[in-house]
């Protein structure tokens, strides 16, 4: 009796899971048909019912995945391709599913992985530049470097590679490297012109004014969004490069926009000085006193262009005022120096 019961139980499992197993291959089919209509979304509803009826079916679960991707499903078509992974699906088109998603998705220790594993199971695949990619995300910059190399000769129209590499040196304060992968990523993308903007910040740290300069005004040029900050980096760049009249220009339009920015009006002022037009410089000093009175350097400035135009007796005067405001401005007039050391 005992031995019966258990017959007819170990048959009643065996049957559910055989038709378990015939109805997921029944919706694999349907999902199947579904797919050669071109019907995305059909074939994602019978895949997943095919996939409720049996999880451990390989087949079902690639399939499944791809038809995730079709819908742009990124997230489940990752979970998806990784368990149809640990059933034994290690083939190329999986691994490429996961690299990309992986990479996509800024997950960079499985893009690393899936990587690897992709080139284990196709050497031809080029998949330098994903894991150098990653290090760089990861700010692991020597072994980014190591892979961006190998990239670079791998596909050498891709000219996110020597940007990337570019930025890596840059990042680096190694400028000198970084500029010749500038070079090139623009060379390949010469319309681009936030790389471009980049390498005139970059020679801008290298003192190399008249290239900052050159290249700052073809990013405008070439469409650059001219915000304050390109406008106030352009007006440094002109003055850096000696042209000091473009540079005042320059900021002068920034200002009607940023009138009481009193870092901006000192700068126009410095520049003024700098020039040799003590008038517009004092009136440039003037207004940031007038924004405020306590500003020292300020006075102590004026009082030094006052001298510079032959006004000496009255600047000497606003100069010590200066100081008794500040009593360390008092080193500058024992060695007749502007602040800054001018």
């Amino acid at each position: 009796m005992h031995k019966s019961i258990l017959t007819t139980a170990f048959a009643a499992i065996s049957l559910y899971s055989f038709a378990q197993t015939d109805s997921s291959t029944f919706y694999l089919q349907k999902g199947l048909d579904e797919k050669a209509k071109g019907r995305r979304m059909e074939v994602v509803k019978q895949l997943e019912k095919a996939y409720g009826y049996n999880k451990a079916n390989q087949q079902v679960v690639t399939e499944l995945a791809n038809a995730y991707m079709e819908v742009k499903f990124y997230a489940k078509a990752k979970e998806k391709f990784t368990q149809a992974e640990g059933l034994g699906d290690k083939s190329v088109a999986t691994y490429k599913n996961l690299v990309n998603l992986s990479f996509n998705m800024r997950q960079w220790d499985d893009a690393i992985k899936y990587a690897q594993l992709l080139k284990k199971a196709d050497a031809a695949e080029k998949v330098n530049y994903f894991v150098g990619k990653a290090y760089y995300e990861q700010e692991d910059l020597g072994k980014a470097i190591q892979f961006l190399e190998q990239a670079a000769k791998e596909d050498p129209a891709n000219g996110e590679i020597p940007h990337t590499l570019a930025t890596a040196y840059t990042n680096m304060q190694n400028f000198r490297l970084a500029i010749p992968h500038f070079q090139k990523a623009i060379s390949l993308q010469p319309e681009n012109n936030r790389w471009i903007y980049e390498m005139a910040l970059v020679f801008y740290g290298m003192n190399d004014n008249a290239n900052a300069l050159k290249y700052m005004l073809e990013a405008g040029e070439k469409g650059y969004r001219k915000d304050n900050e390109y406008t106030q980096n352009l007006a440094t760049a002109y003055m850096n490069a000696g042209r000091f009249n473009e540079g005042l220009d320059v900021m002068k339009q920034l200002l009607e926009k940023r009138p009481t920015d009193i870092g901006l009006l000192d700068m126009i002022a410095e520049t003024c000085y700098n020039a040799s037009k003590y008038d517009d410089a004092i009136n440039y000093y003037n207004k940031i006193l007038a924004i405020d009175e306590k500003k020292a350097e300020a006075l102590y400035m004026m009082g030094m262009a006052y001298q510079k135009k032959g006004q000496e007796d009255n600047g000497r005067k606003l100069c010590d005022k200066a100081i008794a405001m500040d009593p360390s401005l008092s080193s500058l007039k024992q060695e007749k120096k502007m602040p800054g050391g001018f």
